[in-house]
């Protein structure tokens, strides 16, 4: 009896079973459907913005000198540790003096020999003119005249001898062109050192200020409605502002301006070299660093639309999601856009008070049109730093990693 009951029992806990899960699924599609889900939304306002553009760039030495030799000889004396920085006049190294002393000493003394010919010369000329047609020919006078012009020739070649011995001399003595930093001495005490040398003594750069120069489509820089057309002189070109960042994604802190422009065409890379001037007095730029350069160009007014909530279309438009009055998805396709820093900047299709969206975007796969606004906000490179949406951390950031891919190429 007990084996018949069992099976009994079993079909009867599977039955209740099976009608519990019917009514739960009849329970489901008579319910409610999930709520909208919620979306970071930022307020649009119209304001004045910089009108920027980023350039590839790259630090380069105010001031460089290759130090080499004039005079050969050997090198006695090294007189600074490799790396220093140095102030104009000091002294570097010193060459072996002794022949060019000698030089110099022979070459005071011939000149102290034509010196002591002079009076002579001088005065037998004199004498001549005196006697001339009475007790001298002239010929003679013109003899006496010739050996004294001599005598001061010989005077002024001497004189010419000191002063070059005198140069060969100083020479010896090799000092810093200007102040900067020098690099790693290629000799040493006890090499001989030639001007005919392949190799620099050692290299000297002055680094404060630095020169960071960048490279700019030549059309951009040559077209009378482009962002550079009204720099037309060296005082406007300094009007305009340019900014760093360096490798490691810091921003130096101090602003440099605009210094020149070069005046011809990179043929290989149909480029314009443009070059900023910074002061550098931590020598945190070094020369040969490569940089990336925002140039601040112009202001403008408009809405600035984050980068990072943002897709490039088809021909270069620029999209972005807003939420209507009634809480649903529009996406808006602008035309003209320009670059403020880390956002477009836009003058058409946005009005004070549209809300755009900024974090959630994973929330909106599948063609969702309802949502809840919550309002989020962004730091000054356009990521959303406080996510009150109620979206987890891999919405937002899979939102902003999806819209970073579409404007990535245009940063």
């Amino acid at each position: 009896m007990l084996s018949r009951k069992l099976p009994i029992a079993a079909f009867t806990v599977l039955a209740f079973a099976l009608g519990a899960c019917s009514d739960d699924g009849k329970n489901q599609q008579a319910g409610q459907q999930p709520p909208p889900p919620k979306v970071g939304v930022i307020t649009m306002s119209e304001q004045t913005v910089p009108l920027t553009t980023t350039l590839p760039a790259r630090a380069v030495a105010y001031q460089y000198a290759e130090i080499r030799p004039q005079v050969t000889g050997i090198i006695t004396n090294k007189a600074f540790k490799d790396g220093a920085l140095v102030e104009a006049g000091d002294l570097l190294y010193e060459i072996e003096a002794d022949t060019y002393e000698a030089s110099l000493a022979s070459a005071q003394a011939n000149l102290d020999k034509a010196n002591a010919a002079v009076p002579g010369a001088k005065e037998n000329y004199e004498r001549y003119q005196r006697i001339v047609n009475t007790g001298a020919t002239e010929i003679q006078v013109t003899d006496a005249k010739t050996r004294y012009d001599t005598a001061l020739a010989d005077v002024s070649a001497a004189k010419a001898a000191v002063k070059s011995a005198q140069i060969n001399l100083d020479h010896t003595k090799i000092t810093a062109p200007f102040g900067g930093v020098l690099g790693v001495s290629n000799v040493s005490v006890g090499n001989l050192a030639s001007p005919t040398a392949s190799t620099p003594l050692v290299d000297l750069n002055q680094l404060d200020p630095i020169y960071v120069d960048m490279y700019e489509s030549a059309g951009q820089v040559l077209s009378a409605t482009g962002k550079y057309s009204d720099f037309k002189s060296e005082s406007d070109l300094s009007k305009v502002k340019v900014n760093v960042q360096l490798d490691d994604g810091s921003t130096y802190d101090v602003t440099g301006n605009l210094d020149v422009s070069a005046r011809t065409v990179d043929q290989s890379t149909g480029t314009v070299n443009l070059r900023a001037i910074f002061d550098n007095p931590d020598h945190v730029l070094l020369p040969g660093m490569f940089v990336r350069a925002t140039l601040t160009v112009a202001e403008e007014q408009g809405y600035l639309i984050p980068q990072l909530a943002a897709q490039i279309e088809a021909g270069g438009k620029v999209s972005a999601m807003f939420v209507t009055s009634d809480n649903k998805v529009e996406t808006r396709v602008f035309d003209e856009v320009m670059v403020s820093n880390n956002s477009w900047l836009v003058q058409k299709n946005v009005s004070d008070g549209d809300r755009l969206i900024v974090d959630g975007f994973q929330s909106l796969v599948g063609g969702v049109t309802d949502v809840t606004p919550v309002p989020a906000k962004i730091n000054d490179k356009g990521v959303v730093v406080d996510d009150t949406s109620g979206s987890s951390g891999g919405s937002s950031s899979g939102g902003s990693s999806s819209a970073a891919g579409s404007t990535g190429g245009n940063g």
